[in-house]
């Protein structure tokens, strides 16, 4: 391990000639409360005895080769590489960064409140981290200046090696197989008591960087690949449904979003149901809202494809979403779930009860049937019979499990 001069970074470090060479940039934004005359300045100076100190120790625990270089406020580490594969060098880069560096910013805000006394400090610190392949650069100069240019735009924001981890993370889930795979909760005939159908609802087993589905889903939702996501879910709740009986449903969700999406082709579910001899009335597309839905004509036209080849619609969350009222008299589902909030105590709360009984005749005039979602209670249960709700699912009457494969 080499722990070479400021001065010297950018010569030294960077002239190997094989293995690749990383940088990770360290930048603090500071400034107080109530800004006085050269606290800007102070609160800058304390940042680099931290970071110098911080960095030291850290060089010391690490085998590795890495040298450091102030740029004016600015922090510049090169750590030499060996030689490998581009994405996985990048990966152990990020993680060493981020496991190293996630608790300096609170570490340095609580400095700062000390050195401010009664003024109160503000700061994000921002991390940016590359990778670059040495033999694609004539010299260590021009090597230096790329990584350090890399690392800069890639720490532009704060949340910049989170979010990066959370991509890679999302990648590894979409790319392993059986990383991401369905369950499936019974949806009870409360007329009939045997098992109408099933919601297929998605799990993964890696929550390093997402707590459950929803996370996944929005994350996938604000990066632009929900489109990947959604369909990938879709897939493994038709391929993994060989517990289905013939006369029963199959729910699975279809953000409302991607049928919004000009590229979205409903055709390709038809092929997968053919694979596992289902047919389409078998499933129940139910539409999820994350948002309201902005373009009604687009999801309507998808769902009228879907409609000619036999499948049928449910609208999901109803009593929570956005716009789930709208979206009943707008898309005329087939089936109206209605959300836990309306459920949930449902016995004791005289306006819910209100709540549901309008749904019921706005069901009842459409020709649409209810399924009561959220079920936990022996009372709650007894009231939506009592009532004449048509379907119903939760935790009482069973919870989301594999079917077992023959």
């Amino acid at each position: 391990m080499r722990h070479l001069g400021a001065n010297n970074g950018s010569n030294n470090q960077m002239n190997g000639s094989a293995g690749s060479c990383g940088m990770i940039y360290l930048s603090w934004s500071s400034r107080s409360k109530t800004p006085g005359e050269g606290n800007g300045e102070t609160l800058q100076q304390l940042w680099k005895s931290f970071a110098s100190r911080e960095t030291e120790t850290w060089f010391q625990s690490n085998l590795f080769q890495a040298e450091k270089q102030w740029i004016s406020n600015d922090l510049f580490i090169t750590v030499s590489l060996p030689e490998g594969e581009l994405a996985r060098l990048e990966d152990w880069l990020l993680e060493l960064a981020y496991q190293e560096t996630k608790s300096w910013e609170n570490q340095l805000l609580r400095l700062q409140e000390g050195l401010l006394q009664n003024d109160r400090a503000v700061g994000r610190l921002h991390v940016g981290v590359s990778v670059v392949v040495r033999e694609e650069f004539r010299d260590g100069e021009n090597m230096w200046y790329e990584a350090s240019k890399r690392a800069i735009l890639h720490g532009q924001s704060a949340d910049a090696m989170e979010r990066s981890l959370r991509q890679k993370s999302f990648e590894r889930l979409l790319a392993m197989k059986g990383s991401i795979y369905p369950v499936y909760q019974p949806i009870i005939s409360l007329s009939e008591g045997h098992v109408f159908g099933y919601e297929a609802l998605t799990r993964f087993h890696d929550r390093s960087w997402f707590e459950g589905p929803q996370q996944l889903f929005q994350f996938a939702e604000s990066a632009g690949q929900l489109y990947a996501l959604d369909r990938l879910a879709r897939e493994n709740a038709i391929d993994h449904c060989s517990g289905l009986e013939r006369d029963q449903k199959l729910f699975i969700n279809v953000m409302a979003q991607i049928m919004e999406d000009p590229g979205f082709s409903p055709g390709q579910t038809i092929s997968l149901l053919e694979e596992h001899r289902l047919k389409p009335h078998t499933i129940v597309f139910e539409i999820t809202e994350r948002s309201s839905i902005a373009d009604y004509p687009a999801v309507k036209k998808v769902l009228e494809h879907y409609r000619s080849q036999g499948y049928q619609i449910a609208i999901d969350d109803v009593g929570a979403g956005y716009s789930s009222l709208q979206s009943i008299v707008e898309l005329r589902p087939d089936f109206i779930k209605v959300d836990r909030s309306i459920i949930q105590n449902i016995h004791e709360d005289d306006m819910k009860r209100h709540v549901l009984h309008t749904l019921m005749e706005i069901g009842a005039k459409m020709n649409v049937s209810l399924i009561a979602e959220g079920i936990e209670t022996n009372e709650e249960l007894t009231l939506l019979k009592k009532m004449g709700v048509d379907y119903a699912q939760g935790y009482l009457l069973g919870k989301p499990a594999a079917f077992r494969q023959d």
